[in-house]
C-alpha cells in the first residue's frame, strides 16, 4: 500500500473519490527540504493533495499546487505529473520561529493565496486561484472547488512525520447514475462516513480495508491505482535550456562573477549542474561577447 492511490466510485451513484498513501516519497521530499516540523507537515498536505488532484484530470502533463504569501511561509509547492511522478519544496523565511500549533493560514500570512496549475503536454496552461481564507489546506481546496469549478468537493487529509493519508469525494456532474434525490442522499452519507475516519486508519490501513470500514455500505468499486513516487523533472539539459534563454550576454557576465564557472542547483532535489566556459561556448556556438 505503502505510496499508492486508488480511485474508487460508488456504485449507482454519481460520485467518486481518491484515497492516497504516501510514505518513502514524503520521506525523499523531505529529505531534500529541511523543514521545522509543522512546515514538514503541512508540505505532506499538499503532496497528498495534489495527488487526490491530478487523478481527477484527464490529460498528460503536470499539476502543481502552490500556495504563497507574506508570512513566515512564504512558498508551499508540490507537483504531480499524469505518470504519478511527485515532488514538492517549501520555503521558510530566514529566523522565522514556527509554532508547532500553526495552521496554514498563520504559516502564509495575510496575503496567502492558493492556486492550481495544470499544464498538459499538449493544450493551454490553465489555472485556478483562490484567496487562503481557511486554516486548513482542506478547507481551502473545498472552497477552491466551490468558487472555481462549482463542484460539490471534500478533502480529509492527515499528516504525520513519517507518513501522509488523504480521501477526496467529488460529486460527478452529469452522470446520472441515480436521480438527484438519491444522489444527494449518498452525497450527505459519505460525508458523514468520511468524517469518522482516523489518522491512525489513514496512514496504515491498506485501501480496499478502509473503503470497506468507511463506505461498504454505498458499495464502492475500485478504478485502479497508482504507484507514487518521488521523482524530480530536473536535468543538464533543463538547466542549460535556462541559461540559453537568458541570453549570451547576461550568461557570460555571470561566469565572470562566478569565477569561470557557473553552477544551477535544483531547489527540488539538490542535485547541482555545473558549467564552465568551455560549455557555456559550446551553448551558445560563440566565444563570450565583448562585455562592457
Amino acid at each position: 500500500m505503502s505510496d499508492q492511490l486508488e480511485r474508487f466510485i460508488f456504485s449507482g451513484h454519481d460520485i467518486r473519490g481518491q484515497v492516497v498513501t504516501l510514505t518513502e516519497s514524503y520521506r525523499a521530499v523531505l529529505e531534500n527540504n529541511q523543514l521545522p516540523p509543522p512546515v514538514a507537515r503541512v508540505l505532506g498536505e499538499f503532496l497528498a493533495a495534489a495527488c487526490l488532484l491530478s487523478t481527477t484530470l484527464k490529460f498528460e502533463g503536470l499539476l502543481s499546487l502552490q500556495a504563497r504569501g507574506n508570512g513566515d511561509v512564504p512558498l508551499i509547492l508540490a507537483e504531480c505529473t499524469h505518470h504519478s511522478d511527485l515532488r514538492g519544496i517549501a520555503r521558510v523565511a530566514e529566523g522565522a520561529q514556527i509554532d508547532d500549533g500553526a495552521s496554514l493560514r498563520q504559516l502564509m500570512g495575510s496575503q496567502g493565496a492558493l492556486a492550481i496549475t495544470i499544464e498538459p503536454q499538449d493544450g493551454e496552461r490553465y489555472q485556478g486561484i483562490v484567496p487562503l481564507e481557511k486554516d486548513t489546506l482542506a478547507e481551502c481546496l473545498e472552497d477552491y472547488f466551490a468558487q472555481s469549478e462549482q463542484l460539490a468537493t471534500r478533502f480529509w487529509i492527515e499528516s504525520s512525520p513519517h507518513t501522509v493519508g488523504g480521501i477526496m469525494l467529488q460529486i460527478l456532474p452529469g452522470n446520472n447514475a441515480a436521480s438527484e434525490a438519491e444522489n444527494r442522499d449518498a452525497w450527505e452519507t459519505a460525508q458523514h462516513l468520511a468524517e469518522t475516519v482516523t489518522a491512525e486508519e489513514l496512514h496504515s490501513l491498506p485501501h480496499d480495508q478502509l473503503l470497506h470500514r468507511l463506505f461498504h455500505e454505498l458499495r464502492p468499486s475500485s478504478l485502479g491505482t497508482a504507484n507514487i513516487r518521488f521523482k524530480c523533472s530536473c536535468s543538464r539539459e533543463r538547466s542549460a535550456r535556462a541559461l540559453i534563454a537568458l541570453g549570451p550576454e547576461e550568461v557570460y557576465t555571470l561566469l565572470e562573477e562566478q569565477g569561470g564557472e557557473i553552477t544551477a542547483d535544483c531547489q527540488f532535489c539538490n542535485t547541482r549542474y555545473q558549467f564552465d566556459r568551455e560549455q557555456i561556448e559550446t551553448l551558445f556556438n560563440a566565444p563570450p561577447p565583448t562585455l562592457h
